[in-house]
């Protein structure tokens, strides 16, 4: 008699001990899941119902969250697949004042357990059963998630007949919520986030606005000293034509001139530090490194003098003489975040600005001005012819200067 009492009890332990095994790896497995995540939650959710179902020994499984109308609505599942009660669920949000698992656990923003659906007065069982849910009997459990003491949804688990959840089983599904809660939140910021980056990039370049939502983007922000390749471009005749004509002119030539170019600095993978006006300065290599910036910088100046080209004919037409004059510059520079609290900029500062900004200044309608240094970094990708020493404003001596022609064969 004692030996069997033994036997029982050992094999209790065991079952117990091999149930809460499996209980752990659930939640570890819903957690790899939410590490994984990024923006689409949905397979989390589904991955928290199926294991909820599982280890409850329940019949069905739901989550409803709670949307920006204020209503918790349907949008996990797993359990009987009864495509009337399903596409009922997904039609009919539940409001936090109905009298069903929804609505109770969203006011006692607590878990509730319903013993016996048909004999609970205030459920919604004719809805069910003229929905082909035939369900006489049963037992529910709702439970919350909860995120800064507000229910963010509902996960309701059901058992097609009146058995009751047990504390162990309440508490593994609480965790769920709480991973559900998580994984709905982690969505949400990632969304922010990705919101806000397309909000950047309407006012920075995409390099920068990617940067700033980065994890390295602090280290970078704070300033740091790199190689780039530095190109200003600005219009000629663009101070008499601004004075001549109607200020809605200026900004419709400027619009297309904008919108025109800064599509080629994206294309070319350059970032645009600033326009100002009719000029705009780019520089390459930052804060996304890239192999031969050289080349990709001189690459983008001939496209954007082609395609100013193509677009500049019409305004000739009214007789505006407008021309566009580039200047580059390879060497050092110092970049980071600069301004003060409230507005920033990306900025690169150094000498090799300087010299490209003199350079554009000095530049003719249709030529690209380059510095010493970066003629010899592009030898033999494009051809260029010498200008000789230019007196260049703010250089103690005269600056040897390079115009680019063309590319190579």
């Amino acid at each position: 008699m004692l030996e069997r009492v033994m036997t029982d009890v050992t094999g209790d332990a065991e079952f117990e001990l091999a149930r809460l095994r499996e209980q752990q790896a659930a939640v570890a497995e819903v957690l790899a899941a939410i590490s994984r995540m990024t923006t689409d939650v949905q397979p989390v959710l589904d991955t928290i119902l199926a294991h909820a179902k599982r280890l409850c020994a329940a019949d069905d499984a739901g989550l409803w969250q709670r949307e920006a109308d204020g209503l918790f609505h349907f949008v996990a599942h797993h359990g009987t697949d009864i495509p009337t009660y399903l596409e009922y669920a997904r039609a009919h949000p539940q409001a936090e004042t109905a009298s069903g698992t929804v609505g109770r656990v969203a006011r006692a923003r607590a878990s509730i357990q319903i013993a016996d659906l048909a004999q609970d007065p205030n459920y919604p069982v004719a809805s069910l059963a003229a929905l082909q849910r035939d369900l006489p009997s049963g037992t529910a459990l709702g439970v919350p998630l909860l995120l800064d003491g507000a229910v963010i949804g509902v996960i309701s688990i059901l058992r097609e007949r009146v058995r009751a959840f047990t504390e162990r089983e309440v508490a593994l599904v609480e965790i769920f919520a709480e991973q559900a809660a998580l994984a709905l939140s982690n969505a949400n910021l990632f969304q922010t986030v990705q919101r806000q980056r397309e909000e950047l990039s309407r006012f920075l370049s995409p390099q920068v606005s990617a940067l700033i939502t980065s994890e390295e983007g602090k280290r970078l922000l704070d300033g740091h000293r790199r190689e780039v390749t530095v190109v200003f471009c600005d219009f000629r005749g663009f101070t008499p034509f601004a004075e001549a004509v109607e200020p809605e002119e200026v900004m419709a030539v400027l619009r297309t001139y904008h919108e025109t170019m800064g599509a080629l600095i994206a294309a070319h993978g350059g970032t645009l530090e600033h326009f100002e006006g009719d000029g705009m300065m780019v520089f390459f290599n930052d804060p996304v490194e890239m192999s031969g910036h050289p080349l990709h910088a001189v690459r983008m100046a001939i496209a954007m003098r082609d395609r100013f080209a193509e677009i500049s004919p019409p305004w000739r037409k009214k007789g505006y003489d407008l021309g566009l004059g580039f200047g580059a510059a390879l060497g050092y520079a110092t970049l980071g975040r600069i301004g003060y609290e409230g507005r920033y900029d990306y900025a690169a500062i150094g000498n090799v600005t300087i010299l490209a900004s003199r350079l554009s200044s000095r530049a003719a309608s249709g030529q690209i001005l380059v510095s010493q240094r970066l003629n010899a970094a592009i030898e033999g990708h494009f051809e260029t012819a010498p200008v000789g020493d230019l007196e260049l404003k703010g250089m103690s001596r005269p600056t040897p200067a390079f115009s680019v022609l063309r590319p190579k064969e």
